[in-house]
């Protein structure tokens, strides 16, 4: 949630914030703003409701252009205070201390209060405000920026990314974080701050990337770094393999529609280095990966969002091919109820950022439950906090993700689990050479399935129509295709706003059918595989409610077309592992196509985060 940006430098900085803010909308957009150190070290602040293009707009608009050389921007998510001027950041402190904040404070009530009594007023309804406040007073006793910041950390319950600027101190920035990500970028102008380090990319490709309870003083020509326990330490510089250019939209409308298009180079990425002509390499998940992996009797996985629809996938994988028990559950209520870890568990994480709060804290609780599990993580992000704190990491390579509504992040982590899936079936050797080698070609042509899956883009184009004045879609699968199905409802409700909902084809009779007219439109999933024929059965219970159906099938499937009934071929012969995968393409373009009629923001839908930070 929330991005930050912000910069020392030897130029003027404002084009750089607002460029910096672009590259972070993603993150949140019910506000934006920036403020600089003028010349004269007085406060220059700029915020709006809603898009970073509107706080574009009001600074071409000023007479009196915003410039500096030292400054801070942010683009919000609300959570504490609902979207609105006042509740803006950046935030100021008695024209002293300046800041931007991304987390959550949950003792902000308690510290309010006694800040009232102090004498400090507020003009906003955020928790950020006592941040800035609490450094100001700390100032009062604090030789310097930076131990003021240390000091006023240590009042604060929950979590937070911050860039703190002073009057003051006219030639620094102080970053912290606990919780929410920051990285620090060292640039030929001078040394920024961001949340994300693709805000950067067009000033250097050189970062930090700050540690858990880290603040760090970054001047133009000196960075310092403090941990959690105000020791001195030397993180270490990273050159970024990001290219410019892929977070650029090219010749695409959108940047979902390019990241649809991306996924057979995703998965071709995701595979390199892991796969040999006829086996996976269990190495690609750590040097340790086969004797840690031996020794597991059972696999739970966590994670939110489509990352759990992956994750529902995994397990019928693990159970049906590796014979290994697998549990899978929404971090969020993971990491609140008292689960029971035995030993031999592999915990697996999913996350495409890799700092999903709730998944964070769920393997931080599941290693406090029992220290002796087995953690890996599978995330698109190198540097974040689920890789540090987890034994295996396994990187998906599916590049810089830019529209909200996940699509190749999602097929990539289904690559992923699936090489899991093998390599814990081989090691049991519930998966013997000639499997291993079907599952491996499988995977070896799904670039070339997915783009046979693509060329259907015209016809679900047209199909898309049907949604324009519908409010409700029901989507259905059996086996892994109900995880795919739920993949394909939550697509479509995240980016056209239609309320959608998948269940199990056999749970049609146990209420759902209940809904099922003239105006529910009804989307099946239709792999050849041993549940066909019993679909087929769903979809004439479906019929005779006089629905409109659209049938996404195997070309062997051979459902017999109905009246108001839609049935497109997407491919043939597909395996348990590919099926899901394939079928995820045409359910994407649907969502898409809906949008665009509906005149949804598909890349920014409302209320929406791509990361999300905060609890």
């Amino acid at each position: 949630m929330c991005g930050i940006v912000g910069g020392v430098t030897n130029i003027d900085i404002t084009a750089l914030l607002l460029e910096g803010l672009n590259r972070l909308e993603y993150r949140g957009y019910d506000s934006s703003g920036l403020i600089v150190l003028s010349k004269n070290n007085t406060f220059d602040r700029a915020r709006t409701v809603g898009k970073v293009k509107n706080l574009e707009d009001n600074l071409k608009a000023r007479e009196q252009k915003i410039s500096g050389n030292i400054g801070i921007a942010h683009t919000r998510w609300a959570t504490h205070g609902e979207p609105s001027i006042d509740n803006a950041h950046p935030h100021i402190s008695m024209n002293s201390v300046s800041l931007v904040h991304n987390g959550i404070i949950e003792n902000y009530v308690e510290l309010k209060n006694d800040q009232l009594s102090k004498g400090y007023s507020f003009s906003s309804e955020t928790d950020t405000e006592v941040i800035a406040h609490a450094i100001d007073f700390a100032m009062k006793s604090c030789p310097s920026l930076i131990s003021s910041v240390q000091l006023a950390i240590k009042s604060f319950s929950g979590s937070y990314g911050l860039g703190i600027i002073s009057s003051k101190y006219p030639d620094q920035i102080i970053a912290a974080r606990k919780g929410s990500p920051l990285v620090i970028g060292i640039g030929k102008y001078g040394n920024y701050i961001a949340s994300d380090q693709m805000a950067l990319l067009s000033v250097t490709n050189e970062f930090i990337f700050l540690e858990e309870g880290d603040v760090a003083e970054i001047k133009i020509d000196k960075i310092t770094i403090y941990d959690l326990n105000s020791n001195l330490v030397d993180r270490p510089t990273k050159t970024s393999k990001i290219n410019p250019g892929q977070v650029d939209l090219g010749d695409y409308d959108h940047f979902m529609q390019k990241e649809i298009f991306e996924q057979p180079q995703a998965i071709r990425d995701t595979l390199e280095s892991r796969i040999t002509n006829d086996s996976v390499l269990i190495s690609s998940f750590g040097h340790k990966a086969k004797e840690n992996f031996s020794r597991i009797k059972q696999v739970q996985i966590v994670a939110c969002g489509t990352s759990y629809n992956a994750g529902l996938v995994a397990k019928y994988w693990l159970e049906d091919i590796a014979k290994i028990p697998c549990n899978i559950e929404v971090a969020s209520e993971y990491r609140y109820r008292r689960p029971i870890l035995l030993n031999n568990t592999l915990f697996v994480t999913l996350s495409q950022s890799g700092e999903t709060a709730d998944t964070v804290e769920a393997l931080k609780a599941a290693k406090k439950i029992n220290s002796n599990i087995t953690s890996l993580c599978i995330t698109n992000s190198e540097e974040s906090s689920l890789t540090r704190i987890s034994d295996f990491t396994f990187l998906t390579h599916a590049g810089p993700e830019i529209g909200v509504a996940s699509t190749k992040a999602f097929t990539t982590q289904l690559v992923a689990l699936a090489l899991l899936t093998c390599s814990i079936g081989k090691l049991k050797k519930s998966v013997n050479k000639r499997q291993e080698k079907e599952i491996i070609d499988g995977l070896k042509r799904l670039p070339g399935l997915i783009n046979e899956a693509l060329l259907q883009e015209t016809q679900i184009k047209e199909l898309a129509m049907r949604f324009k004045d519908k409010t409700s879609a029901l989507f259905l699968g059996r086996g892994t295709m109900h995880a795919i199905a739920m993949e394909g409802a939550l697509k479509l409700k995240e980016i056209s706003y239609i309320h959608a909902e998948a269940y199990p084809a056999g749970e049609l009779k146990h209420g759902p059918i209940a809904l099922i007219d003239k105006d529910m439109p009804v989307i099946a999933i239709a792999p050849n595989d041993e549940l066909l024929e019993k679909l087929k059965s769903n979809l004439q219970e479906v019929k005779s409610r006089g629905s409109q159906m659209i049938v996404f099938e195997d070309e062997n499937s051979k459902v017999a077309p109905m009246d108001s009934m839609e049935v497109i071929p997407i491919t043939s012969n597909l395996g348990r592992i590919t099926a899901p995968i394939i079928f995820t393409i045409p359910l994407q373009l649907l969502s898409y196509y809906v949008a665009i009629i509906k005149g949804t923001d598909i890349d920014k839908p409302r209320n929406l985060a791509k990361s999300v930070t905060v609890e």
